[in-house]
């Protein structure tokens, strides 16, 4: 006992000798594990019901954990829904793809048709794990299915087919860390944003650069949902709402489904809304704050482009919402949030769900003449909306040096009135017939093939009369993104020709219903093409030259021999005075005009039909 004391009485000792920092480590209280997050509300929602306990043959691994923020990792998550498949002929194990480090990348199928899917039953498909810090849809999805399958909930099954992907991105879910998400309440842990090749898949739905959303691009095309959910987890502002979700079309805005976005905001949300406040959440619109430091300053929608997965699925016809839980909320809240809302998407599917099949059709009609691009923030707000605030304070950092805000974790009684700021496209493309691309792009012919569009191979070399778009100063990006270094042009010259393209090219119509994804992937104008992401830099590259002890002489004949050629030179030089002292920029001028001039440079090698 007394050489315990003298222990003790030595270790008091050094832990007041020791610096903060060697204090804290001793202590195991590391600053970035202790509390830093704003506060929690308290929360007491009646969905709390929906937890079985701890000692039931089917919990989950979230359920089970004494505080609920708990998911488990790919091979537990695996092995309890091969336990269920096994269990119950509900329920079947799909798999669609596998990921670049090798895992299998599956689906779990909830029906009453085995199989395969009576058509006039329509799907649902909910997709968890893109983004596998932001987990939220695969802790709830594990407990719709375990309900449908053993506690009472099968008769949802009995208008409507269930499709969920629990983890999308394996192999950033095993990539897992406590450290993960430093601005997200739990779970405790969490798998990483991107995925072994270090790339966001919500960048990927047009591109079709990864493995992982080529394969759930096959499997959307399989099943054809007729409403996908993804489900993430949000960033950004404190507020009341704790569950967020969104789609293109709301409230009125763009929408390349206006018919399908008009169901899901005047029949979908409103039923949503009112499930999700009877089980004590509070659901809000999907929205972005425009200024981190002023909060008050305004909001907007965070943009509509189609390589996320609401924009695409305006663009596919396929309709999408986009949930993003609120991250300061805890693990447990957001979960079963999530499962209110699965369970209340089937419920309207099943009930509304041919209006949906109706709406989708109309979509899948439309040809517009005119296609816009290029969304970017608005200059000024369109409109103001009230929104659930939560206090703040603002105080002055030491680390930053400057202001920062508070937050307080009690929500502000005063609603906010907030601008708010929309999109607004930058660019209006026209709907050529088709486009011609030649066969040695095999690259781009595939991930067209892969997103289902129609095309026709030509079996012997074919030559076209057409329109060819010569870019005029495009530029390169400084930097790399997504494994790309993108490319811009804002200007191009349509000529026209005849091009012969050889035997495996393709012509691809625009009357498809996805012909407004081929003119967005094709138009190197649009952002979100392939050109865009820097996928034909050979358009960029010029191959001949000439040396200047050859076209000098050259020029001189030129300017000899044409007379409109000299006065067009004249004028341009007195015009032009950094042109008229660039030695290298006046004999390029003649090079250009000459037959020795590389013709393909600039040239884009898709051809349009019009």
């Amino acid at each position: 006992m007394r050489s315990t004391s003298l222990f003790s009485a030595l270790l008091a000792a050094l832990a007041c000798s020791v610096s903060p920092a060697m204090s804290q480590t001793l202590s195991n209280t590391a600053p970035w594990d202790q509390a830093f997050l704003p506060p929690a509300p308290a929360w007491d929602g009646a969905s709390k019901a929906l937890l079985r306990p701890a000692s039931d043959a089917w919990v989950t691994a979230f359920e089970a954990d004494p505080a609920h923020d708990f998911s488990p990792n790919y091979a537990d998550t695996r092995a309890w829904f091969d336990r269920l498949d096994q269990a119950s002929d509900l329920i079947r194990i799909e798999q669609f793809g596998v990921s670049p480090e090798g895992r299998p990348i599956y689906a779990v199928i909830a029906s009453k048709d085995g199989a395969t899917f009576d058509p006039a039953k329509p799907v649902l498909m909910i997709q968890a794990g893109i983004h596998p810090g932001e987990i939220d849809g695969k802790d709830a999805g594990m407990m719709v299915l375990r309900d449908i399958a053993f506690y009472g909930k099968d008769a949802l099954l009995d208008r409507v087919n269930l499709i969920l992907i629990p983890i999308l991105s394996v192999d950033g879910h095993e990539r897992a860390s406590t450290y993960s998400r430093p601005n997200q309440r739990g779970p405790r842990i969490q798998g990483w944003r991107n995925t072994a090749t270090n790339q966001n898949l919500n960048r990927d739905y047009l591109k079709l650069d990864q493995p992982e959303m080529r394969s759930v691009r096959g499997l959307i095309l399989k099943y054809r949902p007729d409403l996908y959910v993804d489900v993430h987890v949000t960033d950004g502002l404190d507020y009341q709402y704790d569950v967020t979700y969104g789609f293109n079309g709301e409230d009125g805005s763009f929408s390349r489904s206006p018919n399908g976005s008009a169901w899901l905001d005047t029949v979908f949300k409103p039923a949503m809304n009112g499930a999700l406040e009877r089980e004590g959440h509070i659901p809000g619109e999907l929205v972005f704050g425009i200024d981190d430091d002023e909060p008050k300053k305004g909001l907007s929608d965070g943009g509509l482009g189609e390589r996320f997965s609401n924009g695409w699925g305006s663009a596919a016809h396929v309709p999408t919402i986009l949930i993003e839980n609120h991250s300061l909320k805890p693990h447990e809240q957001r979960v079963l949030g999530t499962y209110v809302f699965i369970e209340e998407a089937m419920r309207l599917l099943a009930d509304q769900g041919a209006a949906l099949k109706a709406a989708t059709d109309q979509d899948r009609a439309l040809r517009p003449a005119e296609i816009l691009a290029n969304f970017e923030a608005e200059e000024a707000p369109s409109s103001t909306r009230p929104f659930k605030g939560v206090l703040y304070e603002m105080y002055h950092s030491p680390a930053s040096g400057r202001d920062e805000v508070r937050w307080l974790g009690r929500p502000d009684p005063e609603l906010w009135s907030m601008p708010f700021y929309g999109s607004k496209p930058t660019l209006t493309l026209k709907r050529p017939t088709a486009y011609w691309i030649p066969s040695y792009r095999t690259d781009i012919i595939e991930r067209l093939k892969i997103h289902g569009v129609e095309m026709e191979t030509v079996e012997a070399p074919r030559t076209v009369n057409l329109s060819m778009l010569r870019l005029v100063e495009p530029k390169l990006a400084t930097r790399a993104n997504e494994g790309h270094v993108q490319a811009s042009v804002k200007t191009v010259e349509v000529e026209r020709r005849d091009w012969t393209f050889p035997t495996g090219s393709v012509r691809v119509p625009t009357d498809q219903p996805l012909g407004d994804i081929v003119v967005l992937l094709l138009e190197p104008q649009s952002s979100e093409s392939f050109f865009a992401w820097g996928m034909f830099p050979e358009v960029m590259s010029r191959v001949e030259y000439i040396e200047a002890y050859a076209i000098a002489p050259l020029a001189e004949k030129m300017l000899a021999a044409d007379p409109a050629l000299k006065a067009e030179f004249e004028a341009k030089l007195a015009a032009e005075p950094a042109f008229a002292a660039d030695p290298q920029a006046r004999l390029a001028w003649f090079y250009e005009r000459t037959p020795f001039y590389d013709d393909r440079y600039l040239l884009y090698p898709v051809g349009r039909e019009d």
